[in-house]
């Protein structure tokens, strides 16, 4: 069975993620870790999970097989310095 990807905590948050979104969208930012080249957050959260699980392994076994057998699920996560200004955007910590 494969896995879920899960997303961080701050990624919950309605606000934020509007604001990850806005910049995205407007400015082109890279606001998710990996997900370059998405233009939107959606976008940069798909691309992450698909690196995160089928870019695993060179090995026999695909990507996709080695991350069903990892242990966990994949964690989307905002990237530091985007989530930080964006924090500081809104007045908050």
């Amino acid at each position: 069975m494969a896995q879920q990807a899960e997303k961080a905590p701050e990624l919950q948050d309605p606000e934020i993620r509007a604001e990850l979104d806005q910049r995205a969208r407007d400015a082109g930012e890279t606001v998710i870790k990996s997900g370059t080249g998405g233009k939107s957050l959606d976008a940069q959260e798909r691309l992450a999970e698909g690196r995160k699980k089928g870019g695993l392994s060179r090995t026999a076994e695909s990507g996709k097989e080695r991350a069903d057998e990892e242990a966990g699920a994949v964690l989307i996560e905002p990237d530091e310095k985007a989530l930080k200004e964006v924090k500081k955007d809104l007045g908050r910590k």
